[in-house]
């Protein structure tokens, strides 16, 4: 809750006029406490995993031929019910485990630092924080991907997660409740590094949260904005993991591809590649003959 009853009290204590975002964050917050701010994350999770899956949905009922090309298995088809099972399981892990964990969590929140006050954070703020947090997570979250690959730990917690043999992504954060707390670790380390204001906490899990949903789209689409970013993974590449499943040791990072790269675990999917690009060739090949 902000310490400023009146806009104008707000201005003298920082000694000049306020942004147009820091006036609307004063209208919006100031009446409410930073448990409840903080308890958006969950609001935000929800409301995005609800929407964010919806064009990758409609082009998989659809599937219209021209966008059908783009998809990474085409072999496996998905129904409503399917999707809407998958979605329905979600929803319910959220409201069991994400709920009560951001409550539980919030004394830790306000132990880091994350501040809720004025001033706003700039642009530029932000930017380096979320890469700063991108690459943390990163980093911490393919060593844990790893260990879930373990006998044990595969088939008593990150087995559920692979059910999705062909990802979706609905199924993004379909997961068992112990896998979401475990892997929840990575994305929070970031932010307990390097706190900020809370909205790049908030803007950190959207952004996190859209990733996953894309890299476990099963579409690989070559407009995607995303592969204009150095080192991202994207669908093709995490979809390979997913193909594979339990004996998988390839392709294990969540964002980017460089652990993989620097710890050797892109050999499975390189060979493969490899294999489809020859196998490619040898049928353009045959087809040109075939024309003459």
């Amino acid at each position: 809750m902000l310490p400023y009853h009146t806009i104008e009290e707000a201005q003298i204590e920082l000694g000049r006029g306020l942004t147009l975002a820091e006036t609307l964050w004063f209208k919006y917050s100031a009446n409410k406490s930073d448990l409840v701010l903080h308890c958006h994350n969950t609001l935000f999770l929800c409301l995005f995993y609800s929407i964010a899956p919806i064009p990758f949905a409609l082009v998989e009922l659809c599937r219209y031929h021209k966008l059908n090309k783009y998809k990474i298995q085409p072999a496996v088809k998905r129904s409503f019910w399917e999707m809407f099972k998958c979605y329905k399981n979600v929803m319910e892990i959220f409201v069991i485990t994400v709920g009560p964990l951001q409550i539980i969590s919030y004394p830790t929140i306000k132990w880091i630092g994350i501040r809720t006050g004025l001033s706003l954070p700039s642009g530029w703020e932000m930017f380096w924080q979320l890469v700063v947090y991108f690459a943390i997570e990163d980093f911490s979250n393919y060593w844990i991907h790893r260990l879930l690959h373990c006998e044990w730990a595969f088939e008593k917690i990150h087995k559920v997660h692979h059910e999705y043999s062909a990802p979706i992504g609905l199924s993004a954060p379909y997961a068992h409740w112990a896998e979401i707390i475990i892997l929840g670790i990575p994305s929070f380390l970031g932010p307990a590094l390097v706190p900020g204001h809370i909205t790049t906490y908030w803007l950190w899990f959207i952004l996190r949260q859209l990733e996953a949903i894309e890299t476990h789209s099963g579409y690989d689409f070559p407009w995607s904005p995303t592969k204009y970013i150095p080192f991202y993974g994207g669908p093709a590449y995490h979809d390979y993991h997913h193909y594979v499943g339990e004996k998988s040791q390839s392709n294990f990072a969540s964002v980017f591809t460089y652990c993989d790269y620097i710890y050797g675990t892109h050999k499975g999917y390189q060979y493969r590649k490899q294999m489809n690009k020859k196998k490619s060739t040898s049928t353009s090949i045959a087809q040109t003959y075939k024309t003459e």
